[in-house]
Parts: structure tokens; sequence; C-alpha cells
């Protein structure tokens, strides 16, 4: 088992940033690729961007390439999403999550096998 908690959120007004944290526990964090996810109202769930166990290999879906930047500190248990350049249209519940493989973070959640409790992130314009 692996116990997910995302923190950072917040409101932030149109072209600020937010810097979103994911502390895992329980197995060995470096076994898992972590993925964020978020949940705008009314959409269904969305892949924002995932890296392997180590951290040498990123995704990102192509709304957020060039903004948000995606890292983890093995030692601290801790994966980031820092976001840049923050666009209304990224108001979301924002979701760290475990894949259940380590070199890669696939886009489909179904992979994913453990979930945070979300983070709420509200961009003004």
């Amino acid at each position: 088992q692996v116990q997910l908690v995302e923190s950072g959120g917040g409101l932030v007004q149109a072209g600020g940033s937010l810097r979103l944290s994911c502390e895992a526990s329980g197995r060995t964090f470096s076994s898992y690729a972590m993925g964020w996810f978020r949940q705008a109202p009314g959409k269904e769930r969305e892949f924002v961007g995932g890296i392997n166990w180590n951290g040498t290999n990123t995704a990102y879906v192509d709304s957020v390439k060039g903004r948000f930047t995606i890292s983890r500190d093995n030692a601290k248990n801790m994966v980031d999403l820092q976001m840049n350049s923050l666009k209304s249209e990224d108001t979301a519940v924002y979701y760290c999550a475990a894949h259940r493989y380590r070199f890669i973070a696939t886009t489909n959640s179904d992979y994913y096998d453990y979930w945070g409790q979300g983070t709420r992130v509200t961009v003004s314009s």
C-alpha cells in the first residue's frame, strides 16, 4: 500500500504560479512512476504529466508543456508539480497517483493503483 497526500493548492491569479507537492508513505516510493491528474468541474479527469521512478523521464499533456514541470525526490518520498503561467482553464482538483510500474508514467489512469485525495487549484482571470 502507498498513501499519497497532496498539498499546495489554492487561489491564484492568471499568470501566477503554484507548486503542488505530493508526499508518499508506505511501500518504497522509488518503486513507482508517478503521475499528476486533474479534474475540472463537469469534466473528466485528465492526465497532466508524469515522471518515471528516478526522474530521468517526464511527459506532459500538450496544454501544459512549457508551463508545468514535474520533479521528484525519492529520498524525501515527494513528487512536485511546478505550475507557471497559470490560466483559468487550469482550474481543477489536482491528484497525484502512483503507477503500477516504475519505468514510465502512462496517460491511462487505469494503470495507477494509488491516488491522493486531491488539492484544489483555482485560477482567477
